[in-house]
């Protein structure tokens, strides 16, 4: 019985982490620049735990121009970084 419930146990931890590793972190940052033509936006942002990048100023691509239609300067916004054809990118914001 009790090799059963550490079986149990180990796949509900497997599971856990596992659908762990696709949730998508928000990152609180500060709109500095939006740039359309280029579909970029520089955030002043706080640490990007998902990509281990720390705090800092810089320029992010948008895949979406819908969400650059959200984004104006000096607004607080959270967001979410990915790497999308190995840059950086925004991909959705709230």
């Amino acid at each position: 019985m009790k090799t059963a419930m550490k079986l149990a146990v180990a796949a509900l931890l497997s599971l856990s982490t596992a659908s762990g590793a696709f949730a998508q972190e928000f990152t609180k940052g500060v709109v500095n620049k939006v740039d359309t033509k280029a579909k970029k936006v520089t955030i002043k942002h706080e640490d990007l735990k998902g990509l281990d990048m720390p705090a800092m100023t810089m320029v992010f691509r948008v895949e979406d121009p819908a969400l650059l239609e959200k984004l104006k300067e000096g607004s607080n916004i959270e967001f979410v970084a990915e790497r999308v054809n190995g840059k950086i990118t925004v991909t959705e914001v709230k």
